[in-house]
């Protein structure tokens, strides 16, 4: 079990140069753009516009804050997302482009490699105790809005948009929100392909 905090991610410019990306946690560590296996990020989108391009790459998209957006993506219907939305997959390399509901939002991004990582995120809305269980790969449980302990022999807190990472060999553990609260669940798999 590893803790990140939210104060020590980093900050660095979108591949199209049109705003700031927060890395919450990349794979292999201190992996850029091009080389990641898989990435999870915060985005601040303060106006509508194309969505970078990432070959290879499946993304899933969450909206954490704003009014939402909708998203248009090629040989699909445009989808709407806001706070209250199920995260939504879909291929990183398809002409993507996002118009803003009502003002600039703040999203949650995974990206996986196609071949090598494949993943899945899941929308919590907690109010009392839950249990994570670890996948076969890695899982990393995000609360977002509030705070959580997370309840091991000594009790740690998770602050809003803290990290707990978990991998294969780790035990379940179980989360007790401070009020009610959302939890991403993301949990990252190897592909039979890679091994």
């Amino acid at each position: 079990m590893r803790i990140l905090r939210a104060a020590g991610y980093r900050v660095m410019p979108w591949k199209n140069g049109g705003g700031t990306t927060t890395e919450i946690a990349v794979s292999p560590d201190g992996a850029g753009i091009e080389e990641f296996d898989w990435r999870i990020s915060m985005a601040r989108v303060e106006t509508s516009g194309p969505f970078s391009s990432f070959a290879g790459i499946d993304r899933t998209l969450s909206v954490l804050e704003g009014d939402g957006i909708v998203l248009d993506i090629a040989g699909r219907p445009p989808a709407r997302l806001t706070p209250g939305s199920a995260p939504l997959p879909f291929p990183g390399d398809v002409p993507t482009s996002a118009t803003l509901i009502g003002g600039p939002i703040t999203d949650l991004n995974v990206m996986t490699r196609r071949g090598r990582i494949s993943h899945t995120v899941e929308r919590l809305s907690v109010s009392g105790e839950v249990e994570i269980r670890p996948s076969d790969g890695t899982t990393i449980a995000l609360p977002v809005g509030g705070s959580v302990t997370v309840l091991t022999d000594t009790a740690t807190s998770l602050g809003s948009l803290d990290a707990l990472v978990l991998d294969q060999e780790s035990r379940k553990l179980r989360l007790q929100p401070e009020g009610q609260g959302l939890l991403f669940v993301i949990h990252l798999h190897v592909t039979a392909a890679n091994g």
